[in-house]
């Protein structure tokens, strides 16, 4: 397992659902390749609301229902990493918007781990 503390890198990338690579969702084409390329994780959120370059509202409300509705995909890691996978992007986000924020990772662990980690500040977490 990655092991992850301190300071990191978070990648968003927003997107639309309806976006795809190769007759699949952009999406998920875009947390396999972070799993691939060894990331600490990814994970996709749904939008119920929102615009973005396009100027277009998106929404889920049922009398306007969408079926392109706002994705953000979260990768979290240290920032090599993270900017070493930056020029997968590049190959398939044609449209929507990718930022990079620094973040400081207090707790990273998966199911089966030890619980009695300690964080960066030597903090028992139980």
């Amino acid at each position: 397992m990655t092991r992850l503390t301190g300071r990191a890198l978070r990648l968003t990338v927003f997107l639309g659902e309806s976006d795809t690579w190769h007759h699949k969702p952009l999406y998920s084409e875009i947390v396999h390749r972070a799993h691939a390329a060894g990331l600490a994780g990814a994970s996709v959120f749904r939008g119920i609301e929102g615009f973005g370059a396009s100027s277009l509202i998106h929404t889920a409300r049922l009398l306007s229902l969408s079926e392109d509705l706002p994705i953000a995909v979260v990768i979290v890691d240290t920032e090599p990493r993270v900017r070493a996978f930056l020029p997968q992007l590049d190959d398939i986000v044609t449209e929507g918007l990718v930022t990079l924020e620094d973040c400081e990772v207090i707790r990273y662990a998966g199911r089966g781990d030890d619980p009695g980690t300690t964080d960066t500040k030597g903090k028992k977490w139980l």
